[in-house]
């Protein structure tokens, strides 16, 4: 009998062990401070989010994503997403700790929201700091939405990238017009400028860079601004055009495009990862930090927005810069700022990835024969993602394509659809009738009208990019 409660009290406390280990394998992939908590406050959650969101990529699609929708429909649609966005966010914040668990990635707050994984197997894989059964459990949770965050964090980098390249060919351009040097040899710079940032160990660790991506944001948003309003009354205004172009076929793929670019425009697929690197109490501090950031969005993507549509109209190109001609020195400082912005926007949406091979390939075994080891997995992981994103936006740098297929797969389930479920999956609802219906309401009304904006976004990015194939050729210089 001793014999038994002895094993029996030695199986209780292995299990007990191993749960604990499995709550910080949990807790390690999101952030810095996987378990002694985040550090920074909400002012650095707001460069974060701020750098996510208002990414030169993001907004300057916006004007052209107008001019596909006309006036009326494109202003309501770019302030609905505007709030319903803002919405979801504050809905992701308040499931911090929803069930008294820590959950630092979208992936584990989807895992513990529609699914736990099974611990089948209680012992520790060798080197790898998680259970085994760990490892090989599944829940539908956590692999679709970890399915979605690699399709959005992949298919942004992608776009970023040639935005980037875009943004420093105008700027050799402006100095050197008769350089030989094309958009392909920029992808290539500005991949190798990502694989040092890469370097560094997680978020937290960006926030000084986030902090000057985040006033890059505002520099280019604000000479943009005033150079398409510039530009708009220097041209001939009798010969700008609001109508929607093409046939009726052809309009509405554009329409349904241009709901994939706004989707896009307001993607976050990184806001648990960021509520991991924030102070307690953490939920405070996201709600202030993400609506600073919606106040530089809001002043931001509106007024962008609407002086690109106004100054150029039907003509505005999918990237506003693309459509500005003078004076061209203010062109290049715009550029300038969006490569710098976008420089940290690729850090942060690359981190995704990077954490959920990591988490599988890098030791936690601090004793390790080779110390080494860490950083040369690290540097294999980050440069063959870097190779690949670099090729894909080389052979087909079809920005508008990007941002629309980007926003209808990746971002609306993820920043739309999952925060509206999500929440109401948890239970966390009011304990008022009136106040439960109305938010039941609000939530299913988002999640049904944005999977409805997915499936449209998808159909008309795919469209364009087979006409574009049609069109140009793999490693086009655009």
């Amino acid at each position: 009998m001793v014999s038994d409660h002895s094993s029996g009290a030695t199986t209780s406390e292995t299990t007990t062990e191993a749960v604990e280990k499995s709550r910080v394998y949990e807790e390690k992939p999101g952030g810095s401070s996987s378990v002694h908590g985040g550090k920074g406050t909400w002012k650095h959650a707001a460069f974060h989010v701020a750098t996510t969101i208002a990414t030169p990529a993001a907004y300057a699609p916006l004007p052209f994503a107008l001019a596909s929708l006309g006036w009326p429909l494109g202003v309501s649609c770019l302030v609905g997403a505007t709030l319903a966005t803002w919405y979801s966010s504050l809905l992701i914040a308040s499931l911090w700790r929803w069930n008294g668990e820590k959950h630092s990635t979208y992936r584990h707050l989807a895992k513990s929201i529609f699914g736990c994984l099974a611990i089948s197997d209680m012992d520790m894989s060798v080197g790898q700091g998680y259970p085994r059964g760990l490892a090989r459990s599944s829940s539908w949770g956590y692999w679709s939405i970890t399915i979605f965050q690699q399709v959005a964090s992949v298919g942004n980098n992608i776009a970023i990238h040639i935005a980037a390249g875009s943004s420093l060919k105008a700027v050799y351009k402006y100095y050197h017009r008769d350089g030989s040097l094309t958009l392909q040899h920029f992808i290539i710079f500005f991949g190798a400028f990502e694989l040092l940032l890469s370097q560094l160990p997680d978020i937290h660790s960006l926030r000084w860079v986030n902090a000057l991506c985040t006033c890059s944001t505002i520099g280019f948003a604000g000479t943009t601004i005033g150079v398409t309003i510039y530009n708009g009354k220097k041209a001939d205004r009798n010969s700008v055009s609001y109508g929607l172009q093409g046939d009726s076929s052809s309009k509405a793929y554009r329409a349904f495009n241009a709901l994939g670019a706004i989707a896009f425009s307001f993607g976050d697929a990184m806001l648990p990862e960021i509520q991991n690197t924030v102070r307690e109490p953490a939920k405070r501090n996201m709600y202030k930090g993400v609506s600073a950031a919606y106040g530089i969005i809001v002043l931001s993507y509106w007024q962008l927005a609407f002086s690109g549509y106004w100054a150029f109209g039907s003509e505005v190109q999918p990237y506003i810069l693309a459509s500005l001609t003078i004076p061209e020195w203010t062109i290049i400082m715009a550029n300038i700022f969006a490569v710098i912005q976008i420089s940290g926007c690729f850090q942060i949406y690359c981190r995704p990835t990077y954490a959920y091979f990591e988490e599988r390939m890098m030791s936690n075994n601090t004793s390790s024969r080779l110390p080494l080891r860490n950083h040369l997995i690290r540097l294999i992981l980050t440069s063959l993602y870097m190779v690949l994103i670099t090729l894909v936006a080389a052979a087909m740098p079809f920005f508008g394509d990007f941002v629309s297929i980007c926003g209808a797969i990746g971002f609306t389930p993820l920043d739309f659809v999952f925060p509206a479920l999500a929440f109401l999956k948890a239970g966390r609802m009011p304990k008022k009738t009136r106040y439960r219906l109305a938010v039941q309401a609000i939530n299913l009304a988002i999640a049904t009208w944005f999977s409805v904006v997915a499936v449209l976004g998808l159909v008309g990015a795919v469209r364009f990019i087979i006409d574009d194939i049609k069109t140009y050729k793999f490693f086009h210089d655009m």
